[in-house]
């Protein structure tokens, strides 16, 4: 089964036979080639600027800076110009151990953790004083220093309770003389 030509001139690609072109309008200029070959403007050394001229003068009145001798680019590699690196932060030992002691604290059943919460105390200060990274490290040190310390302190209470009320409802029963 066969369908007739679309409406308005254009070509149907799965059509047998030669193909129409659209028509034509008059007083225009025909359709330029689509496979007419185009001149790249990313291809090295193009530079699709050349003809651009600014209506700003340059700063100094001078030209562009040449590219320095030896790269191949107008830029010279990070690092060239020594003095503009980007300065490599430091975190905070202290901060980093008392982190680390506090989480030791559930292991050790809370032995180290009052340890790592004063060591919190003091990185922080000094991350004040020196500008270093680390203070969430600190924080949460700090934290998580206290509540296992303040664990610790409940389990060891709550253990001497137990402890006072054994002995004591021990030595009731063996003075009734039973």
């Amino acid at each position: 089964m066969t369908y007739p030509p679309p409406s308005g001139g254009w070509q149907d690609p799965l059509a047998a036979g030669p193909q129409s072109s659209p028509p034509a309008v008059p007083g225009q200029p025909g359709p330029a080639d689509p496979y007419a070959p185009v001149a790249d403007p990313y291809a090295p050394g193009a530079d699709p600027y050349a003809g651009a001229k600014s209506p700003y003068p340059p700063p100094g009145g001078e030209q562009y800076a040449a590219p320095m001798p030896g790269y191949p680019g107008a830029y010279p590699p990070p690092g060239a110009y020594p003095g503009y690196a980007m300065p490599a932060s430091r975190t905070n030992t202290l901060a980093i151990v008392a982190l680390v002691l506090s989480l030791v604290g559930f292991a050790s059943c809370g032995i180290t953790a009052p340890i790592g919460a004063i060591m919190g105390h003091v990185a922080r200060k000094q991350i004040r004083e020196t500008g270093e990274e680390g203070d969430g490290m600190a924080l949460a040190g700090i934290i998580v220093g206290w509540i296992m310390t303040a664990l610790m302190l409940a389990v060891i209470t709550f253990y001497i309770v137990m402890i006072v009320i054994a002995v004591g409802a021990s030595s009731t029963s063996s003075t009734s003389g039973y």
